[in-house]
């Protein structure tokens, strides 16, 4: 049964992956528009919120951790982590089906913002009733044409994708196995809640040495025509769908990374 700290760490659990999710949106709205420094301006407004929750989100854990330890009920902790991995891969999903609202949603704000230059204004006119009514016309789901006739798109590999899946593995577990590391070894509990680095420093150097700079450069090339937008979409949606698997691959990886932290914490 859900109680109330569980419910909220589920939800910015939820909302943090449903924004990183969204980015992708943000890079197909930036391709149509030809605005890519604006759709990433706008979207880093949606960050904020993001990081503002993983602020919050940290604390929440470990506030759960030390309960279930101090009321005897450490045994029910793996299945609680296993909800907040759950709950990013349903947010991600999530995310991934409402990525033609989003890029239609980013379009126009773009495309309002040139106008009016106001950021303030913006998230006025979004809050409206005339801003819900234009979000509730551009909901729609993704189209399989973008998966007909299918092909790898240039620029994406297969060992783009793994990589990427593994990428977000690792980051969707780092937290969460260093903090459950601190159960398995509570002489060390904070020591293991220090150590999410050794998880996500490996997954930070495969996203930024390895994956941003494919996905910047097909981008660039969208924008000039090198590369259709048919296709940019298509690799969008696979890189997407392996986000998606990475985060399903980190319920396989909640074990394994939780002792190997909660080994370090002690013996190293």
């Amino acid at each position: 049964m859900l109680d109330l700290p569980l419910l909220i760490i589920l939800c910015l659990t939820g909302f943090i992956n449903l924004i990183g999710a969204l980015a992708y949106a943000a890079r197909i709205a930036g391709v149509r528009t030809r605005r890519i420094a604006m759709s990433f301006a706008l979207f880093n407004i949606l960050v904020l919120f993001s990081r503002t929750s993983n602020s919050f989100l940290g604390p929440f854990l470990a506030k759960r951790i030390e309960t279930r330890i101090h009321n005897g009920s450490g045994e029910a902790l793996f299945f609680d982590m296993q909800l907040v991995l759950a709950a990013a891969s349903i947010a991600t999903l999530l995310g991934i089906l409402l990525v033609p609202t989003g890029q239609r949603l980013f379009a126009t704000a773009i495309g309002w913002y040139q106008n009016h230059r106001s950021t303030t204004k913006l998230a006025i006119k979004a809050a409206s009733p005339s801003g819900i009514k234009a979000a509730w016309r551009a909901l729609t789901l993704p189209s399989l044409n973008n998966l007909r006739n299918w092909h790898m798109p240039k620029g994406i590999s297969w060992g783009v994708l793994i990589a990427n899946a593994a990428a977000q593995s690792l980051l969707a577990v780092g937290v969460v196995a260093s903090l459950y590391a601190g159960y398995l070894a509570p002489e060390f509990r904070v020591t293991a809640s220090q150590l999410s680095a050794v998880i996500n420093g490996f997954a930070t150097i495969l996203l930024f040495a390895f994956i941003d700079p494919q996905l910047g450069v097909m981008t660039d090339d969208a924008v000039e025509g090198k590369v259709g937008e048919a296709d940019f979409r298509r690799a969008v949606t696979l890189i997407s769908y392996s986000r998606l698997i990475g985060t399903v691959l980190a319920q396989l990886l909640l074990l394994p990374a939780a002792a190997l932290i909660a080994y370090i914490a002690v013996h190293v």
